[in-house]
């Protein structure tokens, strides 16, 4: 039945871009409980309460404090990457804020130096969920052309965290008792359980919801994202069908899911996450993060005025997160590393060198090179590598977004660990470390890291060498000379053989799915301009393995398989999304469920008609 109106069957009270924003700025609150506890950590080892009360540790115990929150963030990201699998993202979230609320309690309430220790451990164990997932979250919810945008949005709530747990410190420090470091701490469970709150209230990410089988939902959810809630839009019903595709392609493949299989199918993806996440860390950034006060003590900067130096960075190092919200979906993900790395580079080897010196002038030269090195990570290697889950494919994306979370806290533990102890042993000889990182991380990009600007999560495959993409030049099904697809103008283009003849455009219409064809309507010759999705087509002057899209359910797959069905007089079906009317009895069906304050009545009260009950209706 078609419907004869376009009646909005929301999942939430915002829609559209409304809801992208609202959702993206609240997940943000994750990686700002993660950046809150860098700088919270940085500044209280200034603090002369907080070094009395813990009887002045020394380098090596508070390189094992420090970096044993990275420790608590390695274990769990992997298990975080099957939990996101198995119970969605949007419930990992919830529980990664609630361990969160819990491990700054026993900080907060610490007697000992160990006990602190412990409770960053349990903070570092919510971060790993936190950093793991949301960053999939995001990637799964924005629209190809501004991903990259609400990546960077994300990180600059990242700086945000970073900074206001900076400017708490030193607000509290004038405080003379312990309260000026206790308060701090307790500060950051407030806004873990502002998260935990929101989990609520956020949607589900609709890839999730489509390879769970949750296709309603899921569709529902398409709608309010990209088309104001009109479960009827040709928008809405174009996502579903390119996401529910990739889904099912997957299964044919043999919907494995292992990690095993992650790291042979799709190692050069693997590879390009993992390693902007090694670099990031390896080129210095938390040298300067975990340890900015000390650096600034060490460089002529004393007791509250390091903190001060540390927070006036802060603020230069939040507005260095906004460029690239423009830049990254035009200039591209590649050339901001690249001049990242050299522009990170430079003011490292300065500050070494300034530190040998140990002159007057020594103070204000680190303090100039530090604001430029925070600047230009920033604005490059601070937000990327955290996108970079984007080139994993949607069945593994939760286990590759793990490996490269890992990865992250792995090198993040290595750095948090031994800086202090360089910097007492080797001193000004510390930076030439990261400084050399800079430079080999620009020779990884420059000649292992594709472009990705601009691609759909379903499309990645048309720049890696895995055959993970139908509409790839490597695709087995699509293994032809004519190369992979131009996403940006809907065409092919060719890699492989220059002086090829240019494919015939009927042909490479049936090369690709019936989907595939309605996204890229200028494959399409004028006479079949007519031919709507499903219609009927000219058939193709030469034998080419054909897709044949069926309905989204998993008994009815094996038309998927790049064979012809059996019946050759059944013409290609296209992916159908649910119906209106399915959807409205779904709703319905989920408005009359119990809430939860519904469910304690009536264990209070368990006489009470049930039956009889009617939740609100759609109108």
């Amino acid at each position: 039945m078609v419907s004869e109106h376009h009646q909005p069957i929301k999942e939430t009270l915002l829609v559209g871009r409304a809801l992208l924003n609202f959702t993206s700025v609240f997940v943000s609150l994750g990686v700002f409980l993660f950046g809150f506890e860098q700088g919270l950590m940085s500044s209280l080892l200034t603090n002369k309460y907080f070094k009395d009360y813990y009887n002045d540790p020394s380098p090596a115990e508070v390189g094992t404090m420090i970096a044993i929150l990275e420790i608590g963030a390695l274990f769990s990201s992997f298990i975080a990457g099957k939990v996101g699998d198995n119970i969605g993202r949007r419930k990992t979230i919830r529980y990664g804020s609630g361990i969160f609320v819990v491990g700054g309690l026993i900080q907060t309430f610490s007697v000992n130096i160990i006990n602190l220790g412990f409770g960053r451990l349990i903070s570092g164990v919510a971060i790993g969920f936190l950093t793991t997932i949301i960053p999939c979250y995001q990637s799964e919810i924005s629209p190809p052309d501004d991903r990259g945008f609400y990546a960077c949005l994300e990180f600059t709530g990242n700086i945000i965290g970073y900074s206001t747990s900076i400017w708490v410190d030193y607000g509290f420090s004038y405080i003379e008792n312990d309260i000026s470091w206790r308060a701090p701490l307790f500060i950051q469970c407030l806004v873990g359980f502002l998260l935990f709150l929101g989990s609520f209230i956020i949607v589900e990410t609709p890839r999730w919801l489509l390879d769970h089988d949750e296709d309603h939902e899921g569709m529902i959810v398409i709608s309010d994202l990209y088309a104001d809630g009109d479960v009827e839009s040709e928008v809405a019903k174009v996502e579903y069908r390119n996401i529910k595709e990739n889904v099912l392609i997957a299964r044919i493949e043999g919907g494995e899911r292992s990690y095993q299989y992650m790291l042979q199918r799709y190692k050069k993806r693997v590879s390009v996450a993992c390693f902007s996440q090694m670099f990031a860390q390896l080129n210095g950034i938390n040298i300067v993060s975990y340890y900015a006060p000390m650096i600034f003590e060490s460089a002529g900067w004393v007791g509250r005025q390091a903190i001060l130096m540390t927070g006036i960075n802060s603020i230069i190092y939040i507005l260095s997160t906004i460029p690239p919200w423009y830049l990254v979906d035009g200039w591209g993900r590649k050339p901001l590393l690249l001049s990242g790395a050299v522009l990170m580079g430079f003011p490292l080897l300065i500050i070494s060198y300034s530190l040998m010196l140990n002159n007057k002038y020594t103070a204000n030269t680190v303090v100039v090179c530090v604001i430029i090195f925070n600047a230009a990570f920033g604005a490059s290697w601070g937000p990327i590598p955290w996108m970079m889950n984007e080139v994993i494919p949607n069945n593994v994306r939760s286990k590759g977004a793990a490996l490269s979370t890992a990865t992250n806290w792995l090198f993040n533990f290595i750095v948090g660990e031994m800086t202090p102890i360089l910097l007492d042993a080797i001193k000004w000889k510390t930076y030439l470390i990261p400084a050399a990182s800079c430079l080999l991380s620009f020779f990884c990009v420059h000649f292992l890291f594709p472009e990705t600007k601009g691609l759909t999560l379903e499309d990645m495959g048309s720049v890696f060498d895995d055959s993970s993409s139908i509409f790839s030049f490597h695709s087995s099904v699509n293994n032809n000379s004519y190369g992979s697809e131009d996403v940006s103008v809907g065409r092919r283009v060719s890699v492989s053989n220059a002086s090829a003849p240019a494919p015939d455009p009927l042909n490479e219409v049936f090369r690709q799915s019936p989907a595939q064809i309605a996204r890229n309507t200028s494959l399409l010759r004028p006479e079949l301009d007519n031919h709507g999705i499903g219609g009927a087509l000219p058939q193709p002057t030469q034998t080419t393995p054909l897709i044949y899209p069926s309905k989204s359910t998993k008994s009815d797959i094996e038309s998927l398989d790049g064979i012809a069905p059996s019946d050759s007089n059944v013409p290609p079906q296209e992916i159908e999304p649910p119906s209106y009317d399915s959807i409205v009895e779904f709703k319905l069906a989920q408005q009359r469920k119990p809430g939860i304050f519904k469910k304690l009545y009536h264990k209070i009260w368990p006489d009470v008609d049930k039956d009889n009950e009617q939740g609100p209706l759609l109108p």
